[in-house]
């Protein structure tokens, strides 16, 4: 199916590795032109090489941190000023520490704040103008089952990350109909993210090993496993793409079936 992204200019946040990274890669196969960015530049660098191996597209990075003001705008002005335009938007972001309400001070629900949801309105408000010039603009905000399910253990996720699917169900109606705006829940997928919550439980004793844990993550999957990230990828593809022209305001899991609201 052609999605019809080529030429088209994209820009991921919180791209060099996990559901990030995959987004882009998907996108760039698509022959979008796409930019990424990362805090680190070593793994900006090789993230960079792999999604321009994944595409016959431009590939910008920026080495930027999404809880900076100044790096969010600066990062949507190289896109606009490097492919001349900005045609989809895809937020993402590392996933808070783990921990239980008691466990976890104060000051990390405002770290929380920053990276999972102020980090969103940032970009989205520099992006906006240049998404509204577009013939095809598309806001993807990769967010998580725990803003429809409480994962055990992951309280900030649990709670903060609930702010952008209420902003993507509102920003649908108030941009519409120049702009589409929807957002993906990924279950369990075998990032990075993954790999440190299941190291973390073998270091606390809940796993015996790494193995153990990733059994468990996926032990109330319906399909058995749990996700590759090229598969949440090619989910947000496609809603940035003209295939999903009809879609907007909607919060797509991405899960292996897991949900069960």
């Amino acid at each position: 199916m052609d999605l019809e992204l080529d030429g088209n200019a994209a820009l991921v946040t919180a791209s060099t590795s996990g559901l990030g990274l995959a987004s882009a890669e998907a996108l760039a196969a698509e022959g979008a032109n796409v930019t990424i960015c990362g805090r680190d530049a070593d793994r900006l660098d090789s993230a960079r090489e792999t999604v321009d191996a994944a595409g016959p597209g431009d590939v910008l990075g920026v080495q930027a941190d999404i809880t900076d003001p100044a790096d969010c705008e600066a990062l949507v002005e190289g896109t606009v000023e490097a492919f001349g335009g900005l045609d989809h938007l895809v937020t993402s972001a590392g996933g808070p520490p783990s921990g239980q309400f008691l466990d976890l001070p104060e000051e990390e629900w405002y770290t929380a704040y920053d990276l999972l949801v102020m980090s969103v309105v940032r970009v989205l408000t520099a992006a906006h103008p240049h998404l509204d010039d577009s013939d095809a603009g598309t806001w993807v905000a990769i967010t998580s089952t725990s803003v429809a399910e409480p994962i055990e253990g992951l309280v900030l996720s649990n709670a903060v990350r609930r702010g952008v699917p209420g902003l993507v169900e509102t920003v649908a109606r108030e941009f519409g109909p120049s702009i589409r705006a929807n957002s993906v829940l990924p279950g369990s997928y075998e990032t990075p993210r993954i790999e440190e919550l299941i190291e973390a439980g073998v270091e606390r004793g809940d796993y015996e090993d790494y193995e153990a844990g990733l059994a468990d993550w996926s032990d109330d999957v319906p399909l058995d496993r749990v996700g590759d990230p090229r598969e949440l990828g090619e989910a947000v593809a496609f809603l940035s793409s003209a295939r999903a022209s009809y879609l907007t305001g909607a919060a797509v899991p991405v899960d292996g079936g897991s949900l069960k609201s």
